[in-house]
């Protein structure tokens, strides 16, 4: 049983999808088609911009969705039998298994980021990577600090926590003084998976509700619950939940490898998730489209 999974912000780089473009005939035709829905030229950022201009949300998401999609669509071959995505990453997901379509998607993304980015401006916050706990010690930790939460479960030892800059430096300490190996300050703008994200929720919610999402062709194993979800009125339940919610992709790898999966295919720049998936099965069969 395979599972193809689909990278978040983070896994971007310049020059990401040009041999895509230059190869590919109707992988040309989608990047033209993100350029007109978008509003700029969002290739030429992804092939030549620096890695500062492609750490901008409003660029890095739809960058990282438009990669991994159109991998996906323009794959030789490409038979999931169950799917997911990390954050960002489910809205490519959703794509690929045909629940929703490259346009309404691609705009989804596009309000997505801008709505984050607005909820960013309006309450400086952060997120850090704590190594070398368990995700009970870490979930203490956060206990323990106001404005502070877990934020992505990414795999055994590494769970990433989001909150207040001030928040996220006193459990930095705390986790440090538990036993934690490292607490990693990282360079994003603001605490993503957090309270902190309700203004951006509350913005996305409606543009969700109003998309039409169809009934995938696979199942979705979905970042809030981390269950196989079919149902369109319950993925966009989950979707919109998404913003303020943890991640819990160790729950979903764990899920899926119960549920039979015996292959991950990462779709999508990095191998990010291929590395995570090892981390929770080391002997699990992963490879790259």
């Amino acid at each position: 049983m395979k599972a193809y999974v689909f990278p978040g912000q983070g896994a971007q780089f310049t020059g990401m999808g040009k041999e895509l473009y230059d190869s590919n005939e109707e992988a040309k035709a989608l990047f033209e088609k993100a350029n007109e829905i978008l509003g700029f030229r969002i290739t030429d950022v992804m092939f030549e911009g620096t890695a500062e201009e492609l750490k901008q949300t409003n660029v890095t998401q739809p960058a990282v969705f438009l990669h991994s999609v159109i991998t996906a669509l323009c794959a030789e071959e490409f038979t999931p039998d169950v799917v997911a995505g990390h954050s960002l990453g489910e809205f490519s997901a959703l794509v690929a298994c045909g629940a929703l379509n490259f346009e309404d998607a691609l705009q989804l993304v596009a309000k997505r980021a801008a709505a984050m980015q607005k909820a960013c401006e309006m309450n400086p916050s952060t997120m850090a990577a704590i190594l070398g706990l368990s995700d009970e010690d870490v979930e203490k930790v956060c206990e323990g600090v106001e404005d502070v939460v877990p934020a992505n479960y990414n795999c055994p030892g590494q769970l990433v926590i989001s909150g207040s800059k001030e928040g996220i430096e006193k459990a930095c300490e705390a986790a440090k003084e538990a036993g934690a190996k490292r607490a990693l300050p990282l360079p994003v703008g603001g605490a993503f998976h957090s309270p902190f994200m309700e203004p951006a929720k509350a913005e996305l919610q409606k543009a969700i509700e109003e998309t039409v999402l169809n009934t995938p062709k696979c199942p979705i194993y979905q970042n809030v619950d981390a269950k196989p979800q079919t149902d369109p009125a319950v993925i966009k339940e989950n979707l919109i939940a998404q913003l303020t919610a943890p991640v819990k992709w160790t729950q979903i790898v764990q899920a899926m490898i119960a549920d039979g999966v015996t292959e991950f295919i990462e779709c999508g720049p990095g191998k990010v998730l291929s590395g995570l998936v090892k981390k929770v099965d080391r002997k699990m069969p992963t490879s790259s489209l």
